[in-house]
């Protein structure tokens, strides 16, 4: 960590925002950082006193849909220009982060005012010589955006999990989007960085994605729960809109049922399936039950016994080959299965055994590659 990132007084413009929130709470994760606040309802006056403090600001302060709109000018630019104006008058450098929006580009009410600011930094750099970074950010979406506001991300997540109707005019309509985290990230990377002058930075990656796409990727983390299949949630965009999806369940969501399957022999539960990566599962067996006894030509699987003592049997269907291991939840070990080799499990102990099951691939009722046969003859 560089000496510009060791205990320095971040004044936060907006800090009570969907972007400000966020940044707060990786602040206080960082700990080098102490946060000095500036929200919607503190008067001006307070600004020289919280500038004379601080080492750094991020100006995320704006106003997007004012009930009056000469507020758009009022926050997005006027505030911008006092901020820089308060600056100036302590006559030393205070490095100045400022959210500006890709609107700035259009002509309407509020990207004039985005625009407004950044010629408010860009002139004050100019006399100054001091530092600022402006980022024109697109659609920014993750947890604790308001929904049914700005944010069709945040709309989509919200009313979906919470079995509310969303609305689209344009399917084909695409739309360009940064995640919150990724904006954080960038931020403290540039509170490292800065140099003099001013620049426009940059927020990476960038997703783009249409409206009916976004509407039927969401649909789907929504279905999961019932068809137990996963999408591909660990990187890029499907990664941070599953992230932003669960954000808005209602705690009465965070738990659903499963199907319990179960005989004699034990129970048997399905947690999760995967497209292309097999699927997740649990199984018991009361003492002295075995379970399986059939081979695979193709499927894999990998057991690890949770509570109790197990028994796994093999034998080599081609040559008679037997093989033996006994394994307990009292010693984490994984015993894969092999195609072409007959196994089973057998509850060796005295109370229930608990078993984690991975497949390589969903079963299949029409093709289950699964031929009963049995383990020891």
């Amino acid at each position: 960590m560089s000496s510009l990132m060791r205990d320095m007084r971040i004044l936060v413009t907006g800090s009570k925002g969907f972007i400000g929130k966020n940044l707060v709470l990786r602040f206080k994760e960082l700990k080098c950082f102490e946060v000095i606040e500036f929200v919607r309802a503190d008067s001006l006056d307070r600004l020289p006193e919280l500038v004379s403090q601080a080492d750094a600001i991020i100006h995320l302060a704006g106003e997007n849909r004012p009930k009056n709109v000469d507020d758009f000018a009022l926050v997005n630019t006027e505030l911008t220009r006092t901020i820089c104006n308060v600056i100036s008058s302590f006559g030393r450098d205070v490095p100045l982060i400022y959210l500006s929006s890709t609107q700035a580009e259009l002509d309407n009410l509020y990207g004039k005012s985005k625009r407004a600011g950044e010629v408010a930094v860009e002139q004050y750099v100019a006399e100054t010589g001091n530092t600022a970074v402006i980022y024109r950010l697109p659609g920014v979406f993750g947890k604790w955006c308001r929904p049914n506001y700005n944010s069709v991300v945040a709309t989509f997540c919200y009313n979906l999990a919470n079995d509310l109707p969303i609305q689209i005019n344009d399917p084909g309509a695409k739309i360009r989007l940064v995640y919150v985290d990724d904006v954080i990230s960038e931020f403290i990377s540039a509170l490292s960085n800065m140099g003099g002058g001013v620049y426009f930075g940059e927020v990476l990656p960038e997703y783009f994605i249409t409206l009916g796409d976004l509407a039927e990727q969401i649909n789907a983390f929504k279905n999961c729960r019932t068809s137990l299949l996963s999408e591909r949630v660990g990187t890029g965009l499907t990664r941070a809109l599953y992230a932003t999806y669960v954000s808005y369940l209602p705690t009465g969501k965070f738990a659903y049922d499963l199907t319990r399957h179960g005989d004699e022999r034990g129970v048997f539960v399905e947690m999760l399936k995967t497209a292309d990566s097999g699927q997740f599962s649990y199984f018991t067996a009361h003492p002295g039950v075995t379970r399986g006894g059939h081979y695979h030509h193709t499927k894999s699987e990998k057991f690890l016994v949770i509570k109790g003592d197990a028994r796994f049997c093999f034998r080599h269907l081609s040559t008679n080959e037997s093989y033996e291991i006994f394994t307990s939840g009292d010693k984490p070990q994984v015993v894969e299965t092999v195609p072409g080799w007959a196994h089973d499990i057998t509850n060796v102990g005295s109370e229930e055994m608990v078993v984690m099951l991975w497949a390589n691939e969903i079963f299949d009722r029409d093709r289950p590659d699964t031929i009963a046969s049995k383990v020891l003859i």
